[in-house]
């Protein structure tokens, strides 16, 4: 409830606070689950997919411009022997590899902002790839969040585990993760390998 009034009371500032959190969090630890599913559950869906969308990619990116920097060749020496197939693929059409790598994931969040380092990648490919390429899993992600906000919310008792997976504001949201883990797969086979 402190939160939310917080949020309500002035969204604008609890939006920029958001973005400023996550950018840190990022930057300094890397894992993004927890932030989609607190930006689903105070801004809701729509604004929290917005948010949350824009604060990862921001975060994502500064990490990938300070390890290009400082870590290059630590990670050319622990990584380059498992990916280097795909250096040619990404020369040739840098965002569009970067986009379909961003979209299918599978990847530790923190791992996967570190592994374009070895193709060079744009700083703007980086941002709008990882702003375009994780947008559908985010807004599942969020959808979720915002999902279990609503259940909460909407019971005076908390919700058994099969009330809660059975209710359509959160197994919606697991369903499009499926489609989207699919797709995924579909496309690492026929783009990737």
């Amino acid at each position: 409830d402190t939160l939310k009034n917080l949020k309500e009371s002035n969204i604008l500032f609890s939006s920029i606070l958001f973005i400023l959190f996550t950018v840190i969090w990022i930057f300094l630890l890397g894992f993004a689950l927890p932030i989609f599913l607190v930006g689903g559950f105070l801004f809701g869906k729509w604004l929290g997919t917005i948010l949350v969308v824009l604060s990862l990619s921001l975060g994502a990116t500064l990490f990938y411009m300070f390890a290009n920097f400082f870590l290059k060749e630590f990670i050319k020496e622990k990584l380059l022997y498992k990916y280097h197939y795909l250096i040619s693929r990404f020369e040739k059409n840098e965002f569009f590899y970067f986009l379909v790598y961003r979209f299918i994931g599978g990847i530790p969040f923190v791992i996967s902002n570190l592994i374009p380092v070895l193709f060079n990648i744009k700083k703007r490919n980086f941002f709008f790839g990882t702003l375009i390429g994780m947008a559908p899993q985010l807004f599942v992600g969020t959808s979720l969040g915002s999902g279990i906000e609503k259940v909460i919310q909407d019971n005076v008792k908390a919700p058994t585990f099969f009330e809660l997976i059975f209710s359509p504001d959160i197994y919606i949201p697991i369903i499009g993760f499926l489609i989207l883990v699919f797709l995924g797969i579909l496309l690492r086979k026929k783009i990737i390998n």
